[in-house]
């Protein structure tokens, strides 16, 4: 199972490095293999970044189709945003939002209002991703308690789904995997179908998925179940979009039983979805957003809950609070760097840029999927996509375990960072290649990662399927 692309490739010359040496034995990097890495394995030292490109400490350059890890959605070597951050630090480099407040955190969170939709107008920061969805089960919680329904505490998101590795957002996320090893886990998280309809049954409902949603709801008494939480695009998996009215019908579910719906765009989010947020898609309100990565496209780590005038109001009045903190949620130098991220995405219209783009990028995958045996499914929505990887386009036939080593880890993984492509190879689900360019990528950019994919896929196509 892997959760990120193992980009081992032998070292082009001589003897390992000095910075080589210290990684292996200092460094610990996340969801890696570490074993992988020796003297005949170097670690992939990236050491410089401009616009869709990065560059190894060889000097070799690749194409970022993965924004790193889907969040340097404004592109690499944006140098008014590290401006932007030492301006701050001059000012003020640090100062806690526990009681006390600070003008660029005030700023910003107006800001975030103005551009979520509906009356989500409360944003509460944090340091990253899990950390907000760690914040908003806790809200949806005690939002219930202050509102007479004290029993609820459960949340329901979906199978495959990744919601991040604190224990509450671990406990939320659907990737058997990830959890074994830290169980048990945080009571009170259950899981629903997703919307993965490349698998279903011809006859099946469109709408099956969210009435899922309500079973689920309904087996565990309404009476104890706090929230929903949903990504727009299920990221894990590999990128399984909503059918139509599928997020309207979630929405009613929700209303209908006194449950608070949480739209996860820790990825969704910042123009990924050619948006601001990824609902505005698929034309839904939810009570909560989370959201990270693009907030600040990576240069400052950052993430934040943005809620709802009625989410929030019960903890406003009188003597009530939200009983939950963080450090570093709402550090002024983050936040200075995204506002400055927000100023770029407004003065180069890049959500419009990817809605312009979208059909040029869809029609590129669309084309490998025509011509190539091992493509199977495309999906997604716009520079957010992953390509289904199957040995029998008609029957649909899936890879083993074993065959997803060889193909992902023992193959493909290190060939297409070898060939000058960043993206990512995964099985958390069925095999797929997922692909999350940075929101200035444009024809050049898709040209290049076609025929990367192209000759890549046709070589394992003809080395592990074949034969």
């Amino acid at each position: 199972m892997a959760t990120t692309p193992q980009a081992v490739h032998d070292p082009q010359s001589g003897a390992p490095s000095e910075l080589q040496e210290k990684a292996r034995r200092h460094l610990w990097m996340h969801f890696t293999r570490m074993g992988g890495y020796d003297e005949s394995h170097e670690i992939p030292l990236i050491v410089k970044g401009e616009g869709s490109y990065v560059y190894d400490d060889h000097g070799n350059r690749y194409m970022d189709g993965l924004s790193a890890l889907f969040c340097v959605n404004a592109g690499h070597g944006r140098a008014e945003l590290g401006e932007a951050a030492a301006r701050q630090a001059k000012e003020l480099g640090f100062y806690t939002n526990w009681s006390y407040a600070h003008p660029v955190a005030v700023e910003l969170a107006s800001r975030i209002a103005g551009l979520a939709p509906g009356d989500l107008n409360r944003v509460f920061f944090t340091s990253g991703g899990s950390e907000a969805v760690e914040s908003a089960w806790k809200m949806a919680r005690q939002y219930h308690k202050l509102t007479g329904s004290p029993g609820k505490y459960k949340i329901i998101s979906r199978e495959t789904a990744y919601h991040g590795t604190t224990f509450g957002a671990l406990s939320i996320t659907g990737i058997t995997p990830l959890r074994t090893p830290f169980e048990p886990l945080v009571p009170g998280a259950y899981h629903a179908h997703n919307t993965n309809d490349y698998r279903w049954a011809e006859d099946r409902d469109t709408l099956w998925a969210a009435d899922q949603i309500e079973h689920v709801i309904e087996f565990q008494d309404p009476d104890t179940v706090a929230a929903v939480i949903l990504e727009p695009v299920q990221n894990s998996g590999g990128c399984f979009v909503p059918q139509d009215g599928y997020w309207q019908r979630v929405r009613e579910i929700c209303d209908r039983h006194n449950v608070l719906l949480i739209a996860d765009e820790v990825i969704c989010s910042w123009g990924r979805l050619g948006h601001w947020f990824g609902v505005e898609r698929f034309g839904v309100v939810p009570d909560m957003i989370t959201t990270a990565k693009g907030i600040t496209s990576a240069y400052a780590p950052m993430g934040a809950v943005i809620v709802s005038d009625r989410v929030a109001e019960p903890f406003v009045h009188d003597t009530k609070m939200f009983t939950h903190g963080i450090t570093f949620g709402g550090h002024p130098v983050s936040a200075a760097v995204a506002m400055a991220n927000i100023d770029i995405f407004e003065r180069e219209d890049l959500c419009g840029h990817v809605r312009e783009k979208e059909p040029e990028f869809r029609g590129m995958l669309d084309k490998l999927k025509e011509d190539l045996p091992i493509v199977g499914d495309v999906r997604g929505a716009g520079y957010f996509h992953a390509l289904e990887l199957v040995k029998d386009k008609e029957t649909k036939e899936t890879f083993s375990d074993e065959e997803s080593e060889e193909l992902l880890r023992g193959f493909m993984s290190a060939e297409l960072y070898k060939r000058g492509l960043i993206c990512r190879a995964d099985d958390r689900g069925d095999p797929v290649i997922q692909l999350s360019p940075p929101l200035i990528a444009d024809t050049e950019e898709f040209e290049l990662i076609d025929n990367v994919l192209r000759s890549v896929l046709t070589e394992a196509w003809e080395r592990i399927v074949r034969h």
